[in-house]
């Protein structure tokens, strides 16, 4: 059942803050609205995770963070920081009181209940895609067919398996088969002979995520759109029907309303406004490699937690690992040096001494795994962000969505259990 959300009468202007996926997908889905847009970002638009990230769009993977799997993940990583996840020790109260919450919602009846809510998103995820393609947005996705999900023996295929029959359960639609080695490696001949098993999936897609955020960044800019490139936000204050005022490191803005999309650093911004969930930046690594030798289509070493994606242009994207660790953060040079020591046994071909755009970026994790998309405390103030993984796969839909309660004053059901005051 839709339910009020906004000011009483429909916004004419709006601050987008963040130039991510996320925060374009919103501006632009404003614009379409007939809203005046200005973004506001600390850098460039694709600065961040929209960038490094690997560039999957893939609904039949997009699943919650939080499983029973990821507490046994999250005793290894104490260990090592060669491990897929990693916390590195230190005493820090809030990322203690982030595991704790995230810890109770790694049940299977908790995930059941989140899985379901993914399904949901992920029915219209690609379909947000094709109406950007359609209304204008330049860069092309690119099917997957298919994407090929690789392991070193049946028995660790099994566990990928029990996934996707878990996520279908949930109402996933997925479409998948399984392969031996061999059939694995006549489809991608960089696998390796370590390859025993893989699971041929159907149905997904990929893109360049810098490529295709920057033309969406164009197209926001060409439909009358104002982006801010590295202006700082300090503040924002409700002025109740007066609007909003946005303090930026170039001066005050006003607007009818505010929107707060800026990824791994959305907490200070939005807790005065009554948000509480927790977004605990979770980096993941990338690098590229030259596209000689390397995975041809999108391919996932599950076991190892390492995705190649072929961006063009010469290149194929490896990226992998969860850490939870500061957000600003430097590159740890054992986390790119545990992706190739994980690869190099299943890959051949790869030059990994000609590796290039090593790159560490804050994805925005929630302890419950969702996303905060929709008002706060205020009328005038509102969140789209703490997508975790998921920002490329579900920032078109999740600006469309967000764009059309703050329009229309009417939040869409899919938005009810994503509310950032949850």
């Amino acid at each position: 059942m839709p339910t009020a959300t906004g000011p009483s009468r429909p916004p004419r202007s709006a601050v987008v803050i963040g130039a991510g996926m996320v925060g374009l997908a919103t501006a632009w889905s404003l614009l379409n609205h007939g809203v005046e847009v200005t973004v506001v970002e600390r850098r460039h638009p694709a600065a961040g995770a929209s960038w490094g990230n690997a560039g999957w769009l893939s609904p039949a993977l997009t699943l919650p963070l939080p499983e029973p799997a990821a507490l046994r993940y999250g005793l290894r990583s104490l260990v090592s920081p060669e491990s897929p996840v990693y916390i590195p020790p230190r005493p820090d109260p809030r990322l203690a009181r982030f595991l704790l919450a995230f810890t109770r919602n790694c049940t299977p009846r908790r995930w059941r209940v989140l899985a379901a809510t993914f399904a949901t998103l992920n029915r219209h995820a690609l379909d947000a895609y094709d109406a950007l393609a359609a209304d204008g947005v330049a860069e092309p996705t690119r099917p997957a067919e298919p994407c090929l999900i690789a392991f070193r023996t049946a028995a660790e295929r099994a566990a990928m398996v029990e996934e996707l029959e878990h996520a279908r359960a949930a109402g996933f639609t997925i479409a998948y088969e399984r392969v031996d080695g061999d059939r694995a490696r006549a489809l991608e001949p960089a696998l390796g002979d370590g390859i025993g098993a893989a699971v041929e999936l159907h149905g997904q897609r990929y893109l360049n995520p810098g490529n295709f955020v920057r033309a969406l960044a164009d197209a926001v800019r060409k439909r009358g759109g104002e982006i801010m490139e590295r202006t700082e936000v300090s503040d924002i204050r409700d002025l109740g029907r007066a609007g909003v005022a946005v303090t930026t490191s170039g001066g005050e803005l006003r607007a009818d309303v505010a929107v707060v999309a800026t990824g791994a650093w959305l907490d200070p911004l939005v807790r005065p406004f009554g948000v509480r969930v927790p977004v605990q930046a979770g980096r993941g690594y990338s690098f590229s490699v030259p596209a000689e030798g390397a995975p041809t289509r999108p391919t996932y070493l599950a076991a190892q937690k390492v995705v190649c994606t072929p961006l063009g242009e010469g290149r194929v994207r490896v990226a992998g690992m969860m850490e939870l660790a500061p957000a600003d953060r430097p590159v740890d040079p054992r986390r790119i040096q545990a992706i190739i020591a994980a690869a190099r046994p299943l890959l051949r071909g790869i030059d990994w001494e000609a590796r290039t755009d090593t790159w560490v970026g804050a994805r925005p994790c929630t302890p419950d795994g969702l996303p905060l998309i929709g008002p706060t405390g205020s009328p005038r103030v509102y969140v789209n962000g703490g997508h975790g993984m998921w920002g490329v796969a579900l920032g078109p839909l999740s600006g469309r969505l967000l764009a059309d309660a703050i329009a229309t004053g009417t939040s869409p059901a899919e938005l009810a259990p994503l509310h950032p005051l949850r």
